[in-house]
């Protein structure tokens, strides 16, 4: 995107009043952006941060030049987000996006989470034109009221029962979902975005029926991290698990690996509203190691030198941005053999995928016996997060994306047509002087 462009993100979740790895796509995405000399307005509703924890950490994401951010708050609290997930629209937030929306021209307004927005904030507009518009599905939100397709609170869910799922894991069901309101809103929008094949491929077999074009997840400054020095900060050699500590991230099922005496140990960054249940299965685990939540600036060198990187959620996925995490560092990963983790291990050869446990204890067996072998995917992974998953073809692929929907909208890409008038002009003016 060479010529300079004005982004408006709209989200629930966004660094530091934020949760999960889309809040942090956004961050790098919106960075990336601004580094490229695009202006950035972030919309994100703080009253939602707040049902879940009082204030965030904040000295962990330092603003960039040409990123403004705007904190929605409503002064009514946790009652705003519950509106609109009961009726599916922004009711207290509306006037100041709308206001946001207003307030500069525009080219691209882009849609992330907005769980506790509601599906109407798609219809809302600039009364000027000449914009497109954008979704991303950092989740399966638009076709599951739990967000995750984990069902009964129990399992992945292999089928629809939306309504029974809603109410037996206590959640108020959005009768909003009935009303068609999802896919009225779904036609203001240009493109839909999907992090992963997978994703995409679940939307539409649940139903979802418009289209949708990948754009997977991305880290930035891939040559740094590939040659961290910074030394071990474990003494043994160990496995890591970096993630939110909660049931669907499937911990519970590798911690027994870890009981009793072995040559390797396993570190876990993370926290959540799993995480007593699992402290408590470690009790007397002497190889496995909590280290509370850890800064995006300090979590390198743990993955740099851990033997592999686990991911073992159990359920759907929708990319796995810490196998990249992971690749960007050179470390091999073991992932669950569900969701999209497979797609990036496989699009890669940076790892093993694993469906048992006997499957997984081979596979960090090979890792902690051989160095070479290590070492060879490691290479595999960093050499695929260079050419896929890098800020370059990820801006590249993002910029196409945006012209297609411009030219899908407009038959033509209105800003570059403006740049090229005034570029004309000018030089009819210099031929007349």
């Amino acid at each position: 995107m060479p010529e300079p462009l004005s982004f408006c993100m709209v989200t629930t979740f966004y660094p530091p009043y934020s949760f999960g790895g889309d809040a942090i796509y956004l961050y790098r995405l919106c960075n990336e952006l601004a580094r490229a000399g695009h202006t950035v307005d972030v919309i994100h509703c703080a009253d939602s941060f707040r049902m879940f924890r009082p204030e965030p950490d904040l000295h962990t994401f330092a603003p960039r030049p040409g990123i403004t951010v705007h904190k929605l708050e409503s002064g009514l609290g946790m009652l705003s987000p519950l509106l609109s997930h009961q009726t599916g629209h922004p009711l207290l937030k509306a006037g100041k996006i709308s206001d946001i929306l207003e307030s500069r021209r525009f080219h691209v307004i882009h849609f992330h989470n907005i769980s506790l927005l509601g599906p109407a904030v798609l219809e809302m507009e600039p009364s000027y034109k000449d914009w497109v518009k954008l979704y991303t599905m950092h989740e399966h939100w638009l076709v599951c009221p739990m967000n995750v397709l984990w069902k009964y609170n129990r399992r992945a869910c292999e089928k629809p029962d939306c309504l029974s799922c809603a109410l037996l894991s206590g959640r108020p069901p959005q009768l909003w979902r009935y009303t068609g309101l999802r896919d009225r809103a779904a036609r203001k929008v240009d493109q839909f975005l999907s992090p992963s094949r997978f994703t995409r491929d679940m939307h539409h077999r649940r139903g979802f029926p418009f289209p949708i074009e990948v754009l997977p997840y991305f880290l930035g400054d891939a040559d740094q991290e590939g040659r961290s020095t910074a030394p071990a900060p474990h003494p043994r050699p160990y496995f890591l698990f970096v993630g939110r500590l909660e049931k669907i991230k499937g911990l519970q099922n590798v911690l027994p690996e870890f009981r009793g005496e072995g040559d390797y140990d396993l570190l876990v960054s993370g926290s959540g509203t799993y995480e007593r249940e699992l402290r408590e299965q470690a009790r007397g685990m002497q190889r496995v190691k909590f280290l509370g939540w850890t800064p995006q600036d300090l979590i390198g060198p743990y993955y740099r030198h851990a033997l592999g990187v686990i991911v073992p959620s159990i359920t759907y996925e929708t990319f796995g941005i810490i196998i990249i995490e992971a690749f960007a560092r050179k470390t091999p990963v073991i992932v669950h053999d569900l969701g999209a983790l497979p797609e990036v291990v496989h699009d890669s050869g940076g790892g093993f995928v694993y469906r048992t446990l006997e499957e997984l204890r081979a596979a960090m067996k090979s890792l902690a016996g051989r160095p070479d072998l290590r070492r060879e995917l490691g290479e595999k992974g960093y050499d695929a997060f260079c050419r896929l998953w890098s800020p370059e073809p990820h801006l590249t692929l993002y910029s196409r994306f945006i012209r297609e929907a411009a030219r899908r909208k407009f038959g033509r890409v209105p800003w570059e047509t403006d740049a090229e008038e005034v570029e004309k002009a000018a030089m009819r003016q210099g031929q007349a002087t």
